[in-house]
């Protein structure tokens, strides 16, 4: 991605907008994660229930320590061990995070990205962004920018050009402290 496209797009989302772009699966939708009208909306173009929560996404386990700084040092080595990668952890919520990023749960879903794009895309945000599938809730994500126009138009406030990472898959989401893994 070119430098001015990257720009934009974290243009966009310190403005409150959403932004879509490529992950390691599919195309996804993009937010800053503290701001509770980018949230809402995200919430209302997926037509998604709050209570289900979201995946936050990080350049590096570094931008997650307020996330974890109240985690027994114990379980921060399978984090390390995982990432980067297609490992998205439950981890429990130490009040950093926003309802709407929690929904109903106790956890908060946190995931390294090793995807070129979403790494650059963090690291020029200064922090995690929070990544969901880019879709209506029940629909099948989009695979390309030009479904993602489609699905939603002008509801995106930008979108970040790239190539999706090759997964056949979204990441697998595991229970940190139980091990119990929800979705592989």
């Amino acid at each position: 991605m070119e430098t001015a496209e990257l720009n934009a797009a974290v243009s966009a989302l310190r403005k409150g907008g959403v932004i879509a772009c490529p992950t390691e699966a599919v195309w996804g939708l993009s937010c800053d994660p503290d701001n509770d009208e980018a949230l809402a909306h995200l919430m209302r173009m997926k037509e998604r229930d709050p209570a289900k929560g979201v995946i936050l996404v990080a350049a590096n386990i570094q931008q997650f320590q307020p996330w974890l700084n109240q985690l027994p040092l114990s379980f921060h080595a399978p984090l390390a061990a995982s990432w980067p990668g297609p490992n998205t952890w439950l981890v429990p919520d130490n009040g950093r995070s926003h309802g709407l990023v929690r929904g109903a749960h106790k956890c908060v879903a946190l995931r390294v990205t090793d995807h070129p794009l979403m790494k650059a895309l963090c690291e020029a945000f200064g922090g995690p962004l929070v990544s969901t599938s880019a879709n209506r809730s029940g629909d099948p994500p989009a695979m390309s920018a030009e479904e993602v126009t489609t699905i939603f138009g002008s509801e995106v406030a930008a979108i970040a050009p790239g190539e999706l990472g090759g997964n056949s898959r979204p990441s697998t989401i595991r229970d940190l402290v139980t091990g119990k893994v929800l979705r592989q």
